[in-house]
């Protein structure tokens, strides 16, 4: 095959695994040879409504096959895959769609108003609804036309040809766009390429011992990079079988357990811990599983414990989206005498640890957390100098966070240098939130902070100066940003304060901030 990507997947294990199950999704099953057909369709509707190599084809919806129907469509195709986080706002939807350039955007029909709403103004010539008689959610009062102008995905589907493409797609090439903030408060677009991808899922099949034999549930949303990167695309890649729900509930995940014979689930400590205190935990048959893995921050004590005591370990990690997104992983047979590490260095992968002029640092010693290998992105779409920026020499990825390696090589991440706040998995970039807040004219000057949280791990506070005779409730706080933001970036408390803990250049020290809080 000319195409050596990630699209010619299907088509290679089409022959080999053709009958058996590859997707579950309620009461659908699709074999591989029904994934790949319907993928093979897709990919000339596509190419037929002027979808060419290089196009970036957008997604906005939660688990269904068609969000990997689309992905594996624009592999063929050599198009550029775009998924949207569900829960951003429609603004913030427009700023991803223009910022990609968008020509096509997929969308569940239940998010048809956020969809016709965050398209408007952009170069999206094309809405596609999937599921589309489930009605819609939230429409703009202007979408009107944008509605009537929507196709339904599975008569796109049944209007391509079968016939199989084989574009010529390298491993160089771009495969998938996926967003992820910044400081400066506006997202960035990680381009990763096809070989981003096929290397991060060689690293997860080595360093997870992934078999044909496995059935991942997928229970975290797709659009983000773990659940894709780390579960569903190398279980497919090893011919296993993907379980998609659209939505977290524990009552379900632990009967789908038990229903399928799950043996592998991916999620972030918040999940596991709601399905160990679940009423069912402790009648539900869950010994098909063998394999957890968890990520964005470590796992509780008594969470780890209440595992134990069935017989399960967790194999912890560390990455971000740049990485696809794979960096370190703790073995689960570690957990314990290895408590707090984020593991050693995936199996292609190098992670170093080096001190501000760039020199690698002795064991136990803080420094910048950098990574490198051929699961790492070469750039931002569209942002070559903050590509540029982004590494050191020798072409390491500086991660902006900070650790330390131990006399093993464990490496244990010790703090965040872009104050990240991860929220049951979601991050949060502190300047995108008061970039919103600023907006406000009664404040004078804003800090957002990460604070613990029983249940989340962390929330966003917002710490506020009012300007001079100004007034301004917390209501009216989240009311201003209702709309703007996402519902998990909006602080879940807020702090008045007189003054602002500023360095000589005037610059807020959130580290005292947080040491107020009761923050270590």
């Amino acid at each position: 095959m000319d195409n050596s990507g990630i699209g010619s997947w299907l088509q290679r294990r089409r022959p080999k695994s053709g009958t058996k199950t590859a997707l579950i999704s309620g009461n659908r099953e699709l074999s591989y040879e029904q994934f790949a057909e319907r993928t093979d369709r897709l990919a000339n509707a596509l190419r037929d409504r002027g979808v060419a190599k290089g196009d970036r084809v957008a997604y906005l919806g939660e688990n269904h096959p068609a969000f990997l129907e689309t992905l594996f469509a624009c592999g063929l195709l050599g198009a550029i895959f775009v998924p949207l986080n569900t829960r951003l706002a429609p603004p913030e939807i427009q700023y991803q769609l223009q910022d990609c350039a968008a020509v096509v955007l997929i969308h569940a029909g239940s998010l048809s108003g956020l969809a016709s709403s965050g398209a408007a103004g952009t170069a999206v010539r094309r809405l596609i609804a999937v599921d589309a008689s489930a009605g819609v959610q939230g429409a703009a009062p202007d979408s009107a036309a944008a509605q009537s102008a929507v196709e339904d995905f599975d008569d796109v589907v049944a209007s391509g040809a079968a016939q199989a493409l084989d574009e010529a797609v390298g491993l160089d090439d771009g495969a998938m766009i996926l967003y992820t903030s910044g400081t400066t408060g506006r997202p960035k677009g990680a381009l990763l390429t096809h070989g981003n991808i096929t290397w991060n899922c060689i690293n997860v099949i080595v360093d997870f011992d992934f078999s044909s034999a496995d059935v991942a549930l997928m229970i975290s949303p797709m659009f983000h990079v773990a659940s894709l990167n780390m579960g569903v695309l190398p279980t497919l890649l090893k011919g296993g079988t993907v379980v998609l729900e659209p939505k977290f509930d524990p009552s379900r995940t632990l009967q789908l357990i038990e229903q399928h014979r799950v043996t592998t689930i991916s999620g972030v400590p918040t999940t596991y811990q709601l399905l160990c205190e679940h009423p069912a935990w402790a009648t539900a048959d869950i010994s098909s599983l063998n394999k957890l893995t968890c990520g964005g921050s470590a796992v509780p004590t008594r969470v780890l414990e209440a595992y134990e005591a069935r017989g399960l370990r967790f194999s912890n990690g560390y990455g971000m989206t740049e990485t696809a997104p794979g960096a370190t992983t703790l073995p689960a047979s570690r957990s314990r005498d290895k408590a707090g590490s984020s593991g050693l260095p995936h199996f292609f992968t190098d992670v170093r640890i080096a001190d501000p002029l760039g020199d690698p640092t002795p064991a136990g010693t803080v420094g910048e957390v950098q990574i490198k290998g051929p699961n790492v992105i070469q750039g931002y779409w569209g942002r070559p100098e903050e590509s540029a920026a982004s590494y050191a020499d020798g072409g390491w990825f500086r991660s902006g966070d900070m650790g330390y390696r131990d006399p093993d090589g464990f490496v244990f991440v010790s703090d965040r240098l872009k104050d990240m706040i991860i929220s049951g998995g979601e991050n949060i970039y502190p300047a995108e939130v008061e970039q919103a807040i600023i907006e406000l004219e009664t404040v004078g000057s804003v800090a957002v902070i990460g604070v613990p949280d029983e249940k989340w791990g962390e929330v966003p506070q917002a710490v506020l100066v009012l300007r001079e005779g100004a007034q301004l409730s917390e209501e009216q706080l989240r009311e201003h940003l209702d709309g703007k933001l996402a519902r998990y970036k909006i602080p879940k408390s807020v702090v008045f304060v007189n003054e602002m803990p500023r360095t000589a250049s005037g610059k807020i020290r959130k580290s005292e901030l947080r040491q107020k809080s009761g923050q270590p």
